[in-house]
């Protein structure tokens, strides 16, 4: 079967983490999934239809990346000070975000704009070793459930910690950043958030289900099953 014929199948996934995803697109979309509205779901595209149906906002043909993109423009020019001309789908997250104040600006962007952008993580290589740690941990448990159980604490306040104060920025662009807020925030980054464009739903919610199961979005379809 070639790769465009391929039907991925979410039923082979950890129920965790599509449960974060569906976590997400409530926040995203303002809405609350209940258990026996998705008792109902059994493929990609029954979930898509009952996020659509969830919405009851106005239908509007407007863009939503385009909007985010304009919102956080105006955001990083009051922000920093930079004219709003000069920022472009297409400029480098890294000139906006320099590393000695990386921080008090995102915080101040994020206040222009009201909601989270979620841009920093911590080193790979950080990231790495919590996992190993976390891993040898639950071994330990085993052998001596009292080391064990505290290695599993500590590394997950220390990846918590890392998370919270890393100052890596993991996209390019200011048109990258402006996709990944029209998806995760997308009534808010709408210039109207009481109206939704239905013919964009779908696509929004295979972003985030495929950038989080590290998935290519081709073989996420449909009939893809849960």
């Amino acid at each position: 079967m070639s790769t465009s014929e391929e039907i991925y199948k979410l039923n082979n996934v950890d129920p965790e983490d599509i449960g974060d995803v569906l976590a997400k697109i409530q926040r995203s979309f303002n809405i609350k999934f209940d258990s026996e509205g998705l008792q109902n779901v059994d493929t990609f595209g029954a979930l898509c239809d009952l996020i659509i149906n969830k919405i009851n906002l106005d239908h509007s043909e407007s863009c939503t990346t385009q909007q985010a993109f304009y919102k956080l423009r105006n955001a990083i020019a009051t922000a920093s000070g930079t004219e709003k001309c000069t920022i472009k789908p297409q400029t480098k997250l890294s000139i906006i975000f320099p590393r000695d104040n990386r921080l008090q600006t995102i915080s101040e962007i994020e206040s222009e704009l009201g909601f989270k952008i979620n841009l920093l993580q911590p080193r790979q290589w950080i990231i790495g070793l919590f996992v190993l740690t976390f891993t040898a941990s639950i071994i330990e448990c085993f052998y001596n459930w009292r080391v064990g159980v505290a290695g599993l604490v500590a590394s997950i306040i220390s990846l918590k910690l890392a998370g919270k104060f890393g100052k890596e920025i993991h996209l390019k662009t200011v048109g990258d950043l402006a996709g990944k807020i029209s998806k995760e925030s997308y009534l808010k980054s709408r210039n109207n958030s009481g109206t939704i464009n239905k013919n964009e739903i779908e696509q929004k919610v295979r972003e985030l289900f495929t950038n989080d199961l590290n998935l290519k979005p081709i073989v996420l379809t449909r009939k893809s099953p849960f």
